[in-house]
């Protein structure tokens, strides 16, 4: 295939003009000599990226300040995402893109002599997520930004993102994530902003107000990331919080010694926003991640509060009747219960500070907050330990205790004598270990409630909040995620018009080569499954099939055979022993594959290390299948599925998650959809699964477990894989024996297909076509309007005086 022309590259990265490119060069050596204090004789190629970054920097900023001017003088109702998690990646090429200036760039420094893919791969990821509910808030800032909506991202600044994955002897091993190692150009300090957040302490009563005394003060300071729209002059911002301790010492301390403590004892107070948690299931009953989860919660509510009395309009005079339309300026949206504690800290403010009557601040309160639920694993729905809630938020236990006083005499009223109802709606938890339920503090004190693709949501309203909707169905609702396509398709594959394919897979299969010493066929297909391993995405199904296809050639190696690349990368919870087994297991049967002759050019199996946004945006043009394999009923939504068709790999899924609309919008037919319905898995519950029903009857099936159990592909150890296999056999929540020979079947038709290159494209461009429900542009237009009550677009931001 022809390598994009200029005029073609031209149309979709954005007018060259001589202008920019003089003004570039010009920023660019400005920065290089005075920012960095290097010429070209000692710069190396890190100053070279970090002075295109100040460079391109530059140009945001008047944006960013005509921006934040022009929402002051219209004074529009404001969005507030809070997040903990903010999984933004590289930032440079997708500001050039959004900018238009990508084509501007790439002139100028190779007017320079230098190249730009090399000084953008000099960033580092900014690995401020765990995977999924991170990306879809970054994706979502985004999108607000391009439809102009006055929105703002909160969220840490975390010292150490997510951990780099290594694999050594083919176990993951992690390394920190030193992300700002080398600075990070794209953000501003912001020292007036600093704020003071609250910890410990006792609650004092005065008449009928409370207050919160005797507390532990961390500072939270603001650092703010500019978030340009898609060629509009609007650029919002993202405020990530860094602690640090107060200035000031206790005198009785300066003793011997005491000095060095005080200081020392500063690092308690720092650590909150040192590290990101690498797990979004297991960090219940952590100490630091519940003051991370107030800490981000208390600066912003304490920002969003001083912006809300500053606006305009002010609200100096008649305090509690200005309150009364915060919710008409302020939505504040629950990215997952990890900011829950916002609900109990505007009480707080609203009571305690602001002096307001409880009927009323909770009136606001509700109609302020609207959460996004993000899974239906009972082991990721948030509790918190009482003892250890009372300790560190002391006040806000209380408003708890009667924010569900006050909900349960509701039910009761509504539901006389139904003690058990009473027990399952409580955001008390009794049994056991006494807790608080996260998620269902997060519906009481929200207007809205949305699940994240339309299966997801008809589960959470019909089954894992029943109860709560029968009491406001009207507040349950679906928003299906999306991706933003800057930087899923114009970034990660700008060459897809002219259907580049086979250039993506040779440019991927460069790298890997590299990486791996191995040779890829590039006429094999590309079979990937990235996401994080857990056994609920079923990747242990993938490797049996591995083991299945290895199998098959071995018994008849002159047959005819499909070639295949399958690539699998994602990273496991530290602490997730099943998870870094699973990885394992595919590291010992990639070492088995790749290195028998017999099989030759036919199979590889790679496990793709470290894998993140970087990665996924060389990976994702160059797959011809995308495995979306979670047992029906587990995957909120996915967004790792729309990417892949959005670029043009085909689907092998479940109905599970956005799949189905995916089949929906494609046709069923133009995926490769295999296995068990979500009322299938529920029927096969009530039956009781029994794995060694489907191993008896399965002859393949039997012989790749009875390998894995033999030790074939761990000879040292035979009895490595011991706990998977038991696994499968005695405790496999997820089933996958049960769909494995459906999945069989679907694969086979992969193959089958993948023979005919002709009907294959059909159905990829189909898929294409039909990807287009999956912006997160449509995502957040429904948001806007259903939830948030905006209208996308109002807001035109006019061009600066500078500004052409």
């Amino acid at each position: 295939m022809a390598i994009v022309d200029k005029k073609k590259q031209i149309s979709i990265r954005g007018l060259v003009g001589v202008d920019n490119v003089v003004e570039l060069k010009t920023g660019f050596n400005r920065h290089l000599h005075f920012t960095l204090a290097k010429d070209r004789n000692v710069a190396q190629v890190q100053h070279y990226y970090l002075a295109l970054a100040h460079t391109i920097s530059d140009l945001l900023v008047g944006r960013w300040i005509r921006t934040q001017q022009y929402y002051y003088e219209q004074n529009p109702k404001r969005i507030y995402y809070l997040s903990l998690e903010f999984y933004m990646g590289r930032t440079l090429q997708n500001t050039m893109i959004n900018l238009g200036l990508q084509n501007a760039c790439d002139e100028a420094m190779y007017q320079m002599g230098l190249n730009i893919d090399e000084l953008a791969d000099v960033e580092e990821d900014a690995g401020l997520g765990n995977g999924g509910l991170g990306r879809l808030a970054a994706c979502f800032l985004d999108s607000m930004a391009t439809l102009g909506l006055a929105a703002y991202g909160y969220g840490i600044r975390y010292e150490y993102g997510i951990f780099n994955q290594r694999i050594k002897d083919g176990w993951q091993v992690e390394e920190p994530d030193d992300w700002l190692r080398l600075g990070n150009p794209w953000e501003k300090r912001r020292l007036e902003y600093e704020v003071p957040v609250h910890f410990y302490g006792r609650v004092e009563y005065h008449g009928d107000r409370a207050q919160w005394v005797d507390t532990e003060i961390t500072f939270a300071t603001p650092y703010d990331t500019p978030v340009p729209g898609y060629l509009n002059n609007t650029v919002n911002t993202m405020r990530l919080w860094s602690s640090k301790a107060p200035n000031s010492f206790n005198l009785q301390s300066f003793n011997i010694g005491g000095y060095i403590d005080a200081v020392l004892d500063r690092n308690q107070a720092e650590n909150i926003s040192r590290v990101l948690y690498p797990n979004d299931n297991f960090f219940q009953g952590k100490e630091l991640r519940l003051k991370q989860e107030y800490f981000v919660v208390s600066a912003s509510l304490q920002d969003i509060m001083r912006r809300f009395k500053n606006s305009k309009k002010g609200c100096k005079d008649n305090v509690k009747a200005c309150f009364d339309s915060f919710p008409e300026k302020v939505a504040i949206q629950l990215n997952d219960t990890h900011p829950a504690l916002a609900i109990p800290e505007l009480m707080r403010i609203l009571m305690d500070i602001e002096k307001l009557a409880w009927d009323q601040a909770w009136e606001i309160t509700k109609r302020t907050f609207a959460y996004t639920n993000h899974t239906v694993l009972p082991e990721a729905l948030e509790r918190w330990p009482i003892d250890l809630f009372e300790k560190l938020l002391p006040r806000h236990l209380q408003i708890v205790y009667e924010i569900n006083h006050k909900f349960l005499e509701k039910v009761k009223a509504l539901y006389p004598n139904d003690n058990d109802r009473l027990g399952r709606m409580s955001l008390v938890e009794e049994e056991g270990m006494k807790r608080i339920n996260m998620a269902h503090l997060c519906i009481v004190g929200s207007h809205a409630v949305n699940g994240v693709a339309r299966i997801h949501s008809q589960i959470i309203k019909k089954k894992i909040f029943k109860d709560f909707s029968e009491i406001e169905p009207a507040k349950f609702q679906n928003k299906t995620n999306g991706i933003t396509p800057r930087r899923w398709l114009l970034l990660c594959n700008p060459g897809l018009a002219d259907i580049i394919a086979e250039e993506n897979k040779a440019k991927l299969a460069r790298s890997l080569e590299k990486q791996y010493h191995l040779k890829i066929n590039l006429s094999s297909i590309f079979d990937v499954q990235v996401k994080r391993i857990h056994e609920y995405k079923r990747q242990l199904m993938n490797v049996l099939f591995m083991i299945l296809m290895y199998n098959r050639i071995k018994t008849n190696p002159n047959k005819q055979f499909v070639p295949r690349t399958v690539m699998i990368g994602g990273k496991a919870a530290p602490g997730y022993h099943m998870a870094k087994l699973i990885i394992k297991l595919i590291t010992s049967v990639a070492d088995v594959v790749n290195h028998d002759p017999v099989i030759g050019n036919k199979l590889k199996v790679i496990f793709l290390e470290n894998y993140k946004v970087t990665l996924a945006e060389k990976v994702i043009p160059a797959t011809d299948l995308s495995q979306q394999i979670s047992t029906a009923g587990t995957e909120a939504s996915g967004t790792g599925n729309m990417k892949f068709m959005l670029n043009g790999a085909l689907t092998i899924g479940t109905m599970d998650g956005a799949n189905v609309e995916m089949a929906e919008e494609a046709g069923e037919e133009n995926l490769f959809i295999f296995g068990m319905r979500v009322e299938d898995v529920e029927k096969l519950d009530l039956r009781g699964y029994d794995a060694s029903e489907y191993y008896r009857k399965i002859p393949e099936l039997k012989e790749v477990i009875d390998q894995i159990s033999s030790g074939y592909f761990s000879p040292k150890q035979p009895d490595l894989f011991r706990d998977i296999v038991n696994m499968l056999f005695h405790h496999d929540r997820f089933k996958v024996f049960a769909d494995f020979e459906d999945y069989v079947k679907a694969q086979d038709k992969v193959s089958h297909l993948y023979l005919n290159q002709k009907e294959w494209t059909k159905m990829v461009i189909k898929n294409i076509a039909s990807s287009g429900k999956f912006s997160s542009d449509r995502t957040i237009t429904d948001y806007a309007k259903e939830i948030w009550g905006v209208t996308p677009g109002a807001l035109k931001v006019p061009n600066a005086p500078n500004q052409s």
